[in-house]
């Protein structure tokens, strides 16, 4: 147990050497898949909503934000095939619903110094599955909350450099919200916050601090609600350290320790959904959401695109 943990931490002892790095293990939440309708659910139906994402980072922050140098960029590619169901059932008050989302990547970015720019080719990525989504709507506001679970299906070995998931499981609560801020809730703003805790990765005793992300957006709907654009947002911020599992052995230098500083990250960029509909009837959703990242500290700092396209089943009728 210590060879493999030991395999995983000696990289993080000679990033501190060299540059103090600090950098921090990722958790599971894709920053920015929320926006701006954050706190709102769905009506009650069934949609299929396959999600692209793709990041891209040249640039790690070490603990006091300063720009660590390294070759090479970071980053992965992944496709989600989403599938959501909302029910008219009711519990609390709120319509129940849930979510089920498989994922495939070309890299799993688990820690800024192991890399993550050459991609391994597309395999299977880990699976998200909300089983409890509750959604309420009132006039002027939409709430939501819920419980999601990240299972540690994808490919993933210690120390490996072609490593798809993050070989863990997370666990994750929600709760938010999507004000209206007119009375034809034409404006809206959004912010939801997700807490995320791990249990230990994969053949190591390391367990990845706790996360909290808050996202969410301000924008304007047009086309009674099919069509809307914006600003998103978020935040993340290491809420407690990550954990080493073993104290390091004398050898290594007195900066490595076995809890290691807490990351934060910023970013922000523009929103828009557009609706793909005959005369009659409503197709889909295309949604575009462009996010660049400020104020990195003990990570990467980059940029993302991310692309969605929802389908109501069956499609939606138009009056």
């Amino acid at each position: 147990m210590l060879r493999r943990a030991l395999q995983v931490i000696l990289p993080v002892a000679f990033m501190a050497l060299a540059g103090n790095a600090h950098a921090q293990f990722n958790g599971h939440n894709t920053k920015g898949d929320y926006a701006m309708f954050s706190g709102s659910q769905p009506d009650p139906g069934f949609y299929f909503a396959p999600l692209y994402v793709n990041y891209d980072a040249d640039t790690v922050r070490n603990a006091d934000g300063d720009k660590v140098s390294r070759d090479g960029e970071l980053g992965f590619d992944a496709v989600a095939p989403i599938f959501v169901w909302v029910s008219n059932k009711k519990i609390l008050g709120g319509n129940y619903g849930l979510t089920v989302a498989p994922a495939w990547s070309t890299s799993a970015l688990e820690a800024p110094i192991f890399g993550g720019a050459s991609s391994v080719g597309w395999n299977e990525g880990d699976l998200y599955i909300q089983p409890l989504v509750l959604g309420w709507h009132t006039p002027r506001a939409d709430f939501t909350a819920g419980f999601g679970i990240f299972a540690p299906t994808g490919n993933y070995e210690a120390g490996g450099d072609n490593n798809t998931g993050l070989g863990m499981w997370s666990y994750e609560i929600f709760g938010g919200t999507t004000l209206y801020l007119d009375q034809d809730r034409t404006w809206s703003f959004a912010a939801t916050a997700f807490f995320e805790t791990h249990g230990k990765k994969d053949g190591t005793d390391i367990r990845v601090g706790d996360l909290l992300t808050i996202e969410g957006g301000l924008g304007k709907s047009f086309l009674g609600g099919a069509a809307s654009a914006g600003i998103g947002y978020y935040g993340q911020w290491k809420l407690s350290s990550d954990d080493l599992g073993f104290d390091p052995p004398g050898f290594l230098p007195v900066t490595v320790e076995r809890r290691l500083p807490k990351h934060r990250v910023f970013g922000v960029g523009p929103e828009l959904t557009l609706p793909i509909a005959s005369k009659s009837k409503l197709y889909a959703l295309a949604n575009f959401r462009y996010f660049k990242e400020f104020g990195a500290r003990s990570t990467t700092e980059g940029e993302s695109f991310l692309f969605t396209l929802t389908f109501p089943i069956p499609s939606i009728a138009l009056q």
